[in-house]
């Protein structure tokens, strides 16, 4: 790791922005999520307990961009913890091809993520869905109550409405990505042990925080061309948001890219240069363990990369940004400590760089919600 002791930049110490403070929420905001999911439990479990009594229905999550990175992380989670196919789909592939995505014989539980609820794809895939799929189901789980997912008012959808705090005002999603996500995980996971396991989460976010914050710093005021993130399982789908909080607060200045631990040999490691940071997620599995390990020592032995930084909940050998009393968290809880660094550390990219976080985007053409997309009607 770099050395912590370098001054941090004052801009990064006075900063004060929504950013900033939507990502230093996040142990309250989780908190409060479970709470109005413990407090909803009956409506919830009446709405999806029939469905997931059925054998044969699909499961799809579903979102644009953070959102549809929810997806990414929880599907291969949820499908082991369920027994049955979870599918992450991007409301953007649905709405580019139908045809490819929805199934119309199949019964359908189509689960939309949205911070706003008002992106133009995320409608239009719910409308899509109701058109083509004789018998679809949708899980509404949105941070804003006058978006247009939570004012849908059918028999055949269900709406969970997050604290409002989690509606972020920055253009990043933080609080919005681990609200929904933890919504999800605890919907469909077992709402008996969620309170224990969210305690556990929140605390843990709280760890981290207080630790990465100064290492992002440092890290940021490093000025590496070039970041890539690795991570294995869940960690993969972290990797990919991790990557994309990191091009939206630097306005793109900053190339980044994101694949699996073992993934990244075949052809991808080729972007590292003595420039570039490689954040490595280091997964609790035993096995998914071994293979993140390799690659950081592969990593550290080639000499080639600018640094390595290591983000695990147990020791590993070498210099480890460490969340503490986690060993023993599930991969899927850990998903929100591990957030934490890559938000921080985008956070104090862009103030290095001299960009507004709260929005970065100079040239105004990408937007908090998607503007200018124009939905076209399927031909069949």
């Amino acid at each position: 790791m770099l050395d912590t002791n370098l001054a941090l930049d004052q801009s990064a110490t006075s900063d004060d922005s929504w950013t900033r403070r939507e990502i230093l929420q996040q142990p309250a905001t989780l908190r409060a999520t479970q709470a109005i999911l413990d407090a909803s439990h009956a409506e919830i479990d009446g709405f999806l307990g029939p469905l997931l009594a059925r054998p044969d229905l699909r499961i799809m999550l579903c979102g644009a961009g953070t959102s549809a990175f929810i997806g990414e992380c929880l599907a291969p989670w949820l499908s082991a913890t369920l027994g049955r196919p979870v599918e992450a789909v991007a409301t953007t592939d649905i709405v580019s091809a139908p045809h490819l995505y929805l199934a119309a014989d199949r019964t359908t539980l189509m689960v939309s993520f949205g911070r706003s609820g008002n992106s133009p794809e995320s409608i239009a895939a719910v409308e899509l869905a109701d058109a083509r799929v004789a018998s679809v189901h949708h899980l509404i789980i949105t941070c804003n109550a006058d978006g247009a997912l939570s004012r849908r008012v059918t028999g055949n959808n269900h709406v969970v409405l997050l604290p409002e705090e989690t509606h972020d005002r920055a253009f990043a999603m933080t609080s919005s990505f681990s609200a929904m996500m933890l919504s999800a995980l605890s919907i469909f996971t077992g709402r008996g042990t969620m309170p224990a396991r969210v305690e556990a989460i929140a605390s843990a976010v709280e760890a981290m925080l207080g630790r990465s914050d100064v290492e992002a710093a440092t890290l940021a005021g490093a000025d590496f061309e070039r970041v890539v993130y690795l991570g294995s399982g869940v960690f993969q789908g972290l990797a990919r948001e991790a990557a994309l909080k990191l091009l939206e607060l630097t306005d793109g200045t900053i190339p980044t890219a994101f694949d699996s631990s073992l993934g990244f040999r075949h052809g991808p490691k080729t972007i590292v240069t003595p420039r570039t940071l490689v954040v490595v997620f280091v997964s609790n599995d035993p096995l998914t363990r071994l293979y993140d390990l390799d690659i950081i020592e592969e990593l550290r032995g080639d000499g080639r990369c600018g640094a390595v930084v290591v983000i695990a909940a147990q020791d590993t050998s070498g210099e480890t940004l460490l969340v503490e009393n986690a060993a023993d968290l599930a991969d899927a809880d850990l998903l929100f400590p591990y957030i934490t660094f890559a938000q921080l550390y985008g956070l104090h990219c862009s103030l290095r760089l001299g960009r507004t976080p709260d929005q970065p985007n100079a040239s105004g053409t990408v937007n908090r919600v998607v503007q200018g997309v124009r939905i076209h009607t399927p031909t069949a």
